[in-house]
């Protein structure tokens, strides 16, 4: 029996693209590399541009415009808008409103890709295919008013094209002339957006599948170590989804996130300014939440018991859970009123209740369950 499909449902050009550039980093980037070979230039041309494009996806389309985490100059705006639509994701526009829209609707049927729909869907099948009809764009109205963002939006396919396809080629034909020039077009020009498009897919796909969810268990979103050092630092997504405007991802310090990395260093510069960052004590008691919520479903689970030791624990952790629940809201009361004379006394009950929240949740790791 043939296979029919529904032609009307297709979405041609994207699948044309995505298809296309897939089969020549498959074909003819092997074929030159066999050819010609591969020098050290090459190969530095498409990590330089991998990382320009990678991270203009992961600082500028996404913290920067889609979530707003902080506040950036206009050269920064300028160079994400130019190597984010070398990327070829689209425009930011388009981007942060489907990317919007996920986090509105993650896990429902207006989430643009949603992992319930199946890992293929979530990676490419929502690109590849029109299933749903396309919504308004009416929720990127801020973007809107940035007139660095309109001229990428009307200038798209232009830019996308020069900076994704004709620079690379130009400068491989400056080191070694047509043939290198053919080599920039299909190493660091077809073969990086290949890499660089599937990185970011990953993250709807893997990174709502493989992980472990310390901060909430609401949505599929889940942290991966392994995820985010192909993802510029995009693993850590069940934080993410959690605290979606704080501006790091991997929120400790010993956590691969190079964007968060290179939105400090451009504060340094005077590049970037406002760095959204979501408080300790709200990380932690998240944190403890969510441990709780596991612990107590393990609890309830008669094919799973627990020993004595552990439910001790638990128990334990529960009651000095609660009281820290009520001293952290008594003193965020009174720290609030008090704000701008900066009482002392205030902050020392905040730096003994952040060590208390500490305590416990180390308590609740050793037990193995929170991330």
């Amino acid at each position: 029996m043939p296979l029919k499909l529904p032609s009307d449902r297709i979405n041609w050009t994207t699948s044309s693209f995505l298809i296309g550039t897939a089969l020549v980093s498959i074909t003819a980037v092997p074929w030159y590399i066999w050819r010609f070979g591969l020098d050290a230039y090459q190969i530095g041309l498409f990590f330089a541009f991998f990382v320009a494009t990678g991270l203009s996806i992961t600082l500028g389309y996404h913290r920067l415009f889609s979530h707003l985490a902080f506040k950036a100059r206009w050269p920064v705006k300028l160079f994400t808008l130019i190597f984010g639509a070398a990327a070829f994701e689209n425009t930011v526009l388009d981007w942060a409103s489907d990317h919007r829209r996920h986090h509105k609707h993650v896990d429902h049927d207006d989430d643009p890709y949603d992992i319930s729909k199946g890992l293929f869907y979530a990676h490419i099948g929502w690109l590849l295919f029109k299933l749903n009809p396309i919504p308004p764009r009416n929720n990127v109205k801020d973007l809107e008013k940035d007139r660095l963002v309109m001229w990428q939006e009307n200038n798209y396919v232009l830019i996308a094209v020069l900076a994704g396809f004709v620079l690379p080629a130009l400068l491989g034909f400056l080191h070694g002339g047509w043939v290198g020039a053919l080599g920039g077009f299909l190493i660091a020009g077809v073969a990086r957006i290949v890499f660089v498009q599937h990185c970011t897919f990953f993250i709807n796909s893997l990174c709502h599948s493989i992980g472990r969810r310390p901060y909430s268990s609401n949505c599929s979103a889940r942290d991966s170590a392994i995820m985010a050092l192909f993802t510029f630092g995009e693993g850590y997504h069940n934080y993410h989804h959690e605290f979606q405007h704080d501006f790091r991802n991997g929120v400790k310090w010993w956590q691969f996130d190079p964007t968060k990395w290179t939105i400090l260093l451009l504060e340094k510069l005077g590049l970037a300014s406002d760095l959204r960052r979501v408080p300790e004590d709200r990380i932690l008691l998240a944190q403890l939440n969510e441990a709780r919520r596991q612990l107590e479903a393990r609890l309830a689970c008669p094919s799973r018991p627990v020993s004595e030791r552990l439910s001790d624990m638990f128990e334990a952790s529960r009651r000095r859970m609660d009281e820290l629940q009520d001293r952290w809201n008594a003193l965020r009361s009174e720290y609030q009123g008090k704000l701008d004379t900066g009482v002392e006394q205030a902050r020392a009950t905040l730096e003994e209740i952040r060590r208390e929240l500490r305590h416990a949740f180390d308590l609740l790791q050793r037990a193995g369950f929170t991330g």
